[in-house]
């Protein structure tokens, strides 16, 4: 079976953004730029795989869960550069800067034969959702490069998540996500939704995290899925041998259990036909363009020549070759 790394990119460059002091020729911080490259060479010689896909949040993140909750990772503290690289940037400086490697990263990934998506108010989580589901990946492993436990939900037999943040990296698949939760990864989301989520700014049921979700609802390790209504009936069931005033708090915290998974689930991605489309096209067939040496030039204008490259231009060429 052949493989693809699929990398939550923004993810990823903020990760080196924050960590790599990095420093162009032009004296300008360039970490999160090179900091990417490197650490995406680093993920294709531990995972080898047979493509490459780049998915990059749209500008504006998600318009539709913003519509179902306007508080939406709202209040998200902004990533900086390194402390120990001393810069005395204000706001609007850093602000310029990070665009700035953004924008050049992806002109180093442009030389290179791997998919990039980025769509307008699209998150990369439904793109990455859409990918795993479509139709010309069903023979392919699916190796997903992100710190995000959101895509744990994702996980199956052909599907797993790398977590470089951990050392080494945390790699999760069904059985392993089972161990560590006593959840299924396609009951993930409707836990996840009642503990809620303090990275987006989600609260869940108040005092119930996943210890009490486990000890209430141990079905939800079962390779079942079960809906936000299966689990209030099995609550108000429970309650009645079961005083407890958590499964009161849940049966009266219904809305938010509910508004909670139809921001969190990623099973039905909320991507437009138009787009999903334009991810299935290019997955079918695209054309392989691959351009070390403007990929050479580029690292030696910005000081980077040095550095070497061979594992990541073997996989390129392995790629065009495909």
């Amino acid at each position: 079976m052949k493989k693809v790394l699929i990398i939550d990119a923004l993810n990823m460059f903020f990760r080196c953004y924050a960590r790599d002091p990095s420093i162009s020729t032009q004296g300008n911080p360039a970490g999160g730029c090179v900091g990417f490259l490197k650490s995406m060479q680093k993920s294709i010689r531990l995972t080898e795989p047979d493509d490459v896909i780049v998915v990059w949040d749209g500008g504006g993140g998600s318009r539709r869960r913003r519509q179902i909750n306007k508080n939406y990772k709202m209040g998200r503290k902004v990533v900086h550069l390194p402390k120990d690289m001393n810069y005395n940037f204000n706001q609007e400086e850093e602000m310029s800067n990070k665009v700035w490697q953004q924008s050049r990263l992806l002109e180093y990934l442009d030389n290179l034969p791997i998919c990039q998506f980025m769509f307008e108010d699209v998150e990369a989580d439904d793109v990455i959702s859409a990918i795993t589901q479509s139709k010309n990946m069903t023979d392919w492993k699916k190796v997903i490069l992100s710190n995000d436990r959101d895509f744990m939900q994702l996980c199956d037999d052909t599907t797993i998540l790398c977590r470089p943040a951990k050392k080494p990296w945390e790699v999760l698949n069904t059985n392993r996500i089972i161990e560590e939760t006593q959840v299924h990864p396609i009951n993930m989301a409707l836990a996840r939704a009642i503990v809620g989520d303090k990275s987006d700014n989600l609260p869940g049921v108040p005092g119930v995290g996943f210890g009490r979700v486990n000890k209430f609802f141990p079905f939800l390790a079962e390779e079942e899925e079960y809906s936000v209504q299966d689990l209030i009936k099995k609550t108000v069931e429970l309650k009645e041998i079961n005083k407890s005033q958590y499964l009161t708090r849940i049966i009266e915290n219904q809305d938010v259990i509910q508004e909670n998974y139809r921001i969190m689930q990623l099973y039905q991605p909320s991507i437009s036909y138009q787009d999903r489309s334009r991810v299935d096209n290019c997955l079918a067939e695209r054309e392989k363009h691959f351009n070390m040496t403007e990929f050479r030039l580029m690292l030696s204008e910005d000081g980077f020549v040095s550095l070497r490259w061979d594992t990541l231009e073997q996989t390129m060429r392995r790629i065009v070759d495909l």
